[in-house]
């Protein structure tokens, strides 16, 4: 037990969530959904609890905003065709362009609880930029799964 608490790793599973995406405001990806991967849970030992992590890199002017809306769906069909909300983040502000104008870099994170969701879990970011033109993000996700009935493999 003692190694395990010195171990984070051997507690958790971190998979990719969704495809790395650029944004351009009022342009291409701007509040648009980006769908995330079918995650099996029962690959993982059905975790209990997960956490939604965003990284982000924006280049926006100054007062300009990056927003983020998170949700995260479940079902037991392997294509999500029965895919319903499990948790849900409202848009948020992350990003704010510093005086002047420049990058804005951090990772966004949400804790969910999972012991009710089905088999098959994905999340849908939705990012918005407030400018209307000019101002770019880049973005990924990933799912750290914890609390499984065994250890992560």
């Amino acid at each position: 037990m003692t190694s395990q608490l010195r171990n984070i790793g051997a507690l958790v599973s971190v998979l990719g969530a969704s495809a790395n995406a650029s944004i351009t405001a009022a342009g291409a990806g701007d509040d648009t959904d980006i769908v995330g991967l079918i995650l099996d849970r029962a690959e993982k030992g059905y975790p209990q609890s997960c956490v939604l992590a965003v990284p982000f890199e924006a280049t926006l002017a100054e007062g300009e905003t990056l927003s983020l809306t998170c949700s995260l769906e479940s079902g037991s069909s392997d294509d999500l065709s029965d895919a319903t909300d499990l948790h849900t983040v409202d848009k948020t502000v992350v990003a704010v362009g510093p005086v002047g104008g420049g990058v804005v870099s951090g990772t966004f994170e949400i804790a969910a609880p999972i012991m009710g969701a089905g088999r098959y879990l994905r999340a849908v970011i939705t990012p918005d930029l407030s400018a209307g033109a000019a101002d770019t993000a880049a973005l990924s996700s990933v799912i750290v799964f914890g609390g499984a009935d065994r250890l992560p493999t």
